[in-house]
C-alpha cells in the first residue's frame, strides 16, 4: 500500500469507453489499499479544437484569455473521469489546478510551476477519496488561470508526486513504455525496462514524445521515480530513475525531430562579440538555440548557422535583420530539415558511436548538414524528406534485427 500518482493523456481518455477503462485502472489500484491521485489531460483533440474556436472569434486573442479557454479541456475530462468512478460506487472528487494548490509564474501559455500547496490534496486523501486533478494548469500571482504548455499534464503529475512524496508516479500513454525508437514506425524497436533521468531528458528534448522534457527535469530534481506504461494493456512499463542498469546497451534510443528551422547568417563582421550580440538578442526573446556552426572566416566576415524551433524561425530572422546591417539574401531560414539523434550514457566509454551512425547514413546516401554532440548524445541535421529512412537505418545499425 502506498500513495500513487497517475497521469492519463488525451488519447487515454479520448471517449467514454476509454474514460471507463481509466476509471477501472484507478479503482483497481485503490482497491489494493493505495491512495490515488490521478492527473488528466484534455480528451483527444479538445485543445486543438478550442484553439480553432478561438481563431474563429479572435485570431489575435490575448494569452490570458487563451489560457482561460484552454484550461476548460482538462476541467471537462477530470469531471467526466470522476463521474465514471462515482458510477462504480467509489469516493472521488475532481479538482482544478488552482484547487489542487498549483501556483505558477505569470507567463501565460507556458507558465512554470513555482510551488504546489498540497493541503487540499492531503485533506481529500485523508478522507480516502480518489482525487482527480485537471493537469496543465495553475494560478498566477494575480489569481489568473495559467497553462503550462504542451505536455504540461506530465509536469503537473510529477509536481504532485514531489509535493506529496508519492511512492510512484505513473505516466499512462498509448504505448507500453519507452522504446529505442517509435514502435509505431520501427517494427523491431525494443522496450526499455529502465532508463536514467539524463537519457530520458535527452530523448524527450530531441523529439521522443512519450514524456515532456520539463517533467523529466522536475523528476530528476526531486528524485521522483517515474513509470511510463500503457493505459490499454496491463503490462509492466519503463522505469525512469537516477541510475539504471546499462544492460550492455551502447545507446538507449534513436529520435526524430521535424520541428526544426535552420537559420544561416552569411557575412557578419569577423570581430569579437558578434556571436554574443546575436545570441543575446535571441535569448532576450526566449528563443532557444540548439545546434550552432560558425565558419572560420574570410574577408573579415564569417557565417553563423544555427537551429531553432520552426515556430521561432520568422521571429529569429526579424531580430537578426534589426541587429545587423545585412542584405535580405544574407539571412536564410530553411524549414525543410530534420534532426536525427542517438542517445545513451554507454557512448561515453565506447568510441566509434559517431562513425557507426555516420556510416549508416552514408550507406543510405543521406547527407549530413550539421552535427552536434554531448557526452550522451549525437545529433545530425538532414533533409526532412529522408528523416524516416534515416531513423530506420540508424536504429538498424545499433539494434540489428533478430
Amino acid at each position: 500500500m502506498g500513495l500513487i500518482v497517475m497521469k492519463f493523456g488525451g488519447s487515454s481518455v479520448a471517449n467514454a469507453e476509454r474514460v471507463r477503462n481509466v476509471a477501472s485502472i484507478i479503482i483497481d489500484s485503490y482497491k489494493k489499499g493505495n491512495d490515488v491521485v490521478a492527473v488528466v489531460s484534455a480528451q483527444g483533440d479538445t485543445t486543438d479544437d478550442l484553439i480553432e474556436k478561438a481563431a474563429e472569434i479572435n485570431p489575435k486573442a490575448s494569452k490570458r484569455e487563451m489560457d482561460s479557454l484552454l484550461s476548460a479541456g482538462e476541467q471537462m475530462s477530470s469531471a467526466l473521469l470522476a463521474m465514471a468512478i462515482e458510477a462504480e460506487g467509489y469516493p472521488v472528487v475532481s479538482l482544478l489546478g488552482w484547487q489542487a494548490g498549483f501556483k505558477t509564474d505569470n507567463v501565460h501559455g507556458s507558465a512554470r510551476i513555482k510551488t504546489v500547496q498540497p493541503e487540499r490534496l492531503k485533506n481529500e486523501i485523508g478522507k480516502r477519496n480518489i482525487v482527480i486533478v485537471a493537469g496543465f494548469q495553475g494560478l498566477n500571482s494575480f489569481d489568473d488561470i495559467t497553462t503550462l504548455g504542451r505536455g504540461g499534464s506530465d509536469t503537473s503529475a510529477v509536481a504532485i508526486a514531489a509535493a506529496l512524496h508519492a511512492d510512484r508516479c505513473q505516466i499512462y500513454t498509448d504505448v507500453e513504455g519507452v522504446y529505442t525508437a517509435d514502435p509505431r514506425k520501427i517494427g523491431n524497436a525494443k522496450k526499455l525496462a529502465e532508463i536514467t533521468y539524463d537519457e530520458m531528458l535527452e530523448l524527450a528534448t530531441l523529439g521522443a514524445q512519450v514524456l515532456n522534457n520539463r517533467s523529466v527535469e522536475m523528476a530528476k530534481k526531486y528524485n521522483v521515480e517515474v513509470e511510463v506504461l500503457s493505459s490499454l494493456k496491463r503490462v509492466p512499463g519503463t522505469i525512469v530513475k537516477e541510475v539504471a542498469k546499462m544492460e550492455k546497451m551502447l545507446i538507449r534510443g534513436v529520435t526524430k525531430d521535424t520541428d526544426v528551422a535552420r537559420i544561416s547568417v552569411i557575412g557578419v563582421p569577423n570581430t569579437p562579440g558578434i556571436a554574443f550580440k546575436l545570441f543575446a538578442k535571441l535569448a532576450a526573446k526566449n528563443i532557444n538555440v540548439d545546434i550552432i556552426l560558425q565558419s572560420v572566416g574570410r574577408n573579415d566576415t564569417k557565417d553563423i548557422t544555427f537551429t531553432v524551433a520552426k515556430a521561432n524561425g520568422e521571429l529569429a530572422v526579424s531580430i537578426i535583420k534589426e541587429s545587423f546591417d545585412l542584405a535580405d539574401e544574407s539571412i536564410i531560414c530553411d524549414t525543410s530539415v530534420a534532426k536525427i539523434s542517438v542517445v545513451g550514457a554507454g557512448m561515453e566509454t565506447h568510441p566509434g558511436t559517431a562513425s557507426k551512425m555516420f556510416e549508416a547514413l552514408y550507406e543510405k546516401d543521406i547527407n549530413i548538414q550539421m552535427i552536434s554532440t554531448s557526452e550522451i548524445k549525437i545529433s545530425v541535421l538532414i533533409d526532412i524528406e529522408q528523416a524516416d529512412k534515416a531513423v530506420a537505418a540508424v536504429h538498424k545499425a545499433f539494434f540489428p534485427e533478430d
